[in-house]
């Protein structure tokens, strides 16, 4: 009778086998991890409170954003944010900061628009704005406002524009500050109307206006928010904002681009970022949070007051207005020769 003899194993062959499943699988965890830890970080951010980085001193107008976005988000996202202040270096220091933290969304980093200014002014950056950072929402933004003082001899922009020409060159302007947005809306107004109106840098915008006030200087380029209440009282009067669109808060005032410099416009944003790689699902979550607390009654009421237009750019749309103005403002610095360090 024939015996049918079973089969020997293959020993060597089933070990190497063995082996390149074993390797496999030990190759393919990671993704297989990292796609299950991503999916599961989305769906329970965030767990604990955020952190918000402000690269200026308490108080100004970019914390008071900060604070007011960040008490909100207790309500639309289950968790409200800590404000943490680290000024310096216009900026530069709070913003290295962020940009080494983890990418996990918990670490957001407030600033306006003298971020996207700092390339163009500073020779070195401890960082690289348009990589090293996750742009999520534009908040807000506010226009600067032409003020002169109330019995100042020019009516309108043309009047003063006229006095400013290189042959007269009788005016001079006050700014918040070398290198700040109010500084570069005068030299880009210098470069469009092919005037010499002398800048005369200040240490915030509370100085200028005292100056502007009191007839010291002649004309101030000044946050509207900081100005509004002199205009409104009688002690200033304004020729134009620097906005594309005329400001809600002072309607009578018209832009400068309606007064013959189409296209002229140069408003100060406020906006959050996130250090780059924060995966895309929590970048999405942070924006619809935060401009879900936009929407609130008490942060547009609050918004108002303070002047502030509300934005709810998100990250794409936020990227491309940083993005451009950087580059904007790198050729104005250069054109002007402009360092501030």
């Amino acid at each position: 009778m024939h015996t049918t003899r079973p089969s020997r194993l293959n020993l060597p062959r089933l070990t190497r086998t063995l082996s390149m499943a074993a390797l496999s699988l030990c190759l393919l965890s990671p993704y297989f991890s990292a796609s299950a830890q991503t999916t599961d970080s989305a769906d329970n951010f965030p767990n604990r409170a955020l952190n918000i980085t402000v690269t200026f001193p308490p108080g100004g107008g970019t914390d008071i954003l900060a604070r007011l976005i960040g008490n909100a988000l207790a309500e639309t996202l289950g968790h409200a944010a800590v404000v943490e202040n680290k000024p310096g270096a216009s900026g530069n220091v709070g913003s290295k900061y962020v940009a080494e933290r983890a990418p996990d969304g918990y670490s957001l980093l407030m600033v306006n628009s003298s971020f996207a200014i700092n390339p163009a002014v500073f020779a070195t950056m401890p960082f690289d704005p348009k990589k090293d950072f996750a742009p999520i929402i534009n908040v807000a933004f506010i226009p600067s406002v032409l003020v002169v003082p109330a019995n100042s001899p020019y009516k309108n922009l043309a009047e003063l524009l006229t006095a400013a020409k290189p042959a007269k060159n009788d005016v001079s302007y006050g700014s918040c500050g070398n290198g700040t947005p109010q500084h570069l809306a005068g030299e880009s107004l210098n470069i469009e109307a092919k005037t010499s109106i002398t800048h005369i840098p200040y240490g915030g915008c509370g100085p200028a206006l005292k100056d502007v006030v009191g007839g010291q200087i002649p004309l101030a380029i000044i946050t509207a928010s900081s100005a509004m209440s002199l205009i409104k009282g009688g002690k200033l009067r304004a020729l134009a904002v620097t906005s594309a669109e005329r400001f809600g808060q002072l309607p009578d005032v018209p832009t400068v681009a309606e007064q013959g410099y189409a296209g002229y416009q140069l408003s100060q944003w406020h906006g959050l970022l996130a250090p780059a790689n924060t995966p895309v699902a929590i970048q999405q979550k942070l924006y619809e949070g935060i401009n879900k607390a936009l929407q609130s009654a008490v942060v547009k009421d609050k918004l108002e007051s303070l002047g502030y237009t509300r934005a709810n750019d998100g990250p794409a749309a936020f990227k491309k207005i940083i993005d451009s103005d950087i580059d904007k403002f790198v050729k104005l610095a250069k054109e002007i020769k402009l360092k501030v360090d």
